[in-house]
């Protein structure tokens, strides 16, 4: 997904006097923000306003940015709860998750490479979105983002136990998945 400019200088630096810089941070993090936004169910055709809610919050909060967790920790937070609000919405306005509106692209220059590349991204997205929300969120942060348990523990405020708890579930949940799309494309096939 091709960031939207900010409409200020390239050249911005990365810290301001008194807080870190906006402008850095969407440059610097746009990318995760987006792509953690569709792996926690908001729907792509509205993944650029749940990202420009992102960094309005981001806007408004980063003076209290204190430190006491990792910035990319801080932005999960921020994208965690402007997800959550996005599906909310979505439930009680009544409207049904389109399937596939804007397909997920992969950035190999290549194109056959870079179909296996969006091929498998469809895949992954296919079999995190049916799972526990608590689930799906840890696996996220964990096995697609690299988190420490440590930083999903302080992120979501629970116990590391629970968070291990949530990952071996959440994998034993994306092995059945898969096992069953396996076992789908078996059938088809010749």
């Amino acid at each position: 997904m091709p960031k939207p400019a900010l409409g200020r200088s390239a050249a911005a630096p990365p810290h301001t006097d008194t807080a870190l810089n906006v402008a850095h941070l969407y440059d610097a993090h746009f990318d995760f923000v987006w792509r953690s936004l569709r792996r926690l169910g908001v729907p792509d055709s509205a993944l650029d306003d749940a990202a420009q809610d992102v960094f309005v919050v981001v806007q408004r909060r980063v003076a209290d940015f204190e430190g006491r967790s990792t910035l990319k920790t801080w932005l999960f937070g921020i994208v965690l709860r402007v997800a959550s609000g996005h599906r909310r919405q979505r439930a009680r306005s009544g409207r049904e998750v389109a399937e596939d509106d804007t397909p997920l692209v992969g950035t190999h220059p290549d194109p056959q490479q870079a179909a296996i590349e969006t091929e498998a991204a469809r895949a992954v997205q296919a079999l995190i979105d049916p799972m526990p929300e608590e689930r799906r969120v840890v696996f996220v942060m964990m096995d697609l983002e690299d988190f420490t348990a440590d930083e999903v523990a302080q992120s979501l405020g629970v116990g590391i136990n629970t968070v291990y708890s949530r990952l071996r579930l959440a994998r034993r949940d994306f092995e059945a998945g898969l096992k069953r799309m396996r076992a789908r494309e078996q059938r088809r096939s010749p």
